[in-house]
């Protein structure tokens, strides 16, 4: 099993993930802005299930990968700390949107529809793939035992925190739109937070050694 202290970490990392804009956080507030509260936890169902579906191919590729090929470790290291840098970059460059800062003309659509826009959109997000991939290597040790069940340990982690944190937005989503749009310093405050978060942790797996 994964040790508690490379949980907590990664725990950290998988907030960042769920709090840093993109294609799902932008499509579940506008979904609930538009179409209400209902509509956004619909298509938050969908976009867990996603994440299942990464998790099953990250999973069962991460065993083969580990056991077969172990130096690709500095590999994905490599593809972690460019991604994190990136993240961070995206975060504070000029014209970057705030989490709230997001689409209120969707039409309404029914609650298949809205399931399955959550799952695609969660399934065809290459930065949910891109921190399956580059993420787990960092945290998963042979010596710990199964890397098939540590894979896992670390999937279902990740889903309880986008989870818990999708949820509460959804929930408050009109209400976190309004109020960032009064308080903008605010989001100012949120951009570089997260960029130094972001920077910290790609510093932290730069300096990781090799398994």
């Amino acid at each position: 099993m994964v040790q508690t202290s490379d949980l907590l970490l990664f725990g950290l990392a998988a907030l960042i993930l769920v709090i840093s804009p993109g294609p799902n956080m932008i499509y579940l507030i506008s979904r609930s802005i538009t179409q209400g509260k209902a509509a956004g936890l619909i298509s938050l169902s969908g976009v867990i299930f996603g994440f299942l579906f990464h998790i099953v191919m990250v999973s069962f590729g991460l065993t083969a990968v580990l056991f077969t090929i172990p130096f690709v470790y500095t590999l994905l290291k490599t593809a972690g700390t460019i991604y994190l840098v990136y993240l961070a970059y995206q975060s504070v460059k000029p014209g970057s949107k705030s989490l709230f800062e997001v689409q209120t003309n969707l039409e309404a659509d029914k609650p298949a529809r809205l399931f399955s826009m959550g799952f695609f959109t969660n399934v065809l997000n290459p930065k949910v793939a891109v921190f399956y991939l580059s993420f787990f290597p960092q945290f998963i040790k042979l010596e710990n035992g199964s890397v098939m069940a540590q894979s896992f340990q670390l999937g279902i982690t990740q889903i309880l925190i986008s989870l818990t944190v999708n949820f509460i937005i959804v929930l408050s989503a009109s209400a976190m739109a309004q109020w960032f749009a009064r308080k903008p310093a605010w989001i100012k405050i949120q951009k570089w937070f997260m960029a130094t978060v972001l920077t910290g942790l790609a510093t932290k797996m730069a300096l990781e050694r090799s398994k």
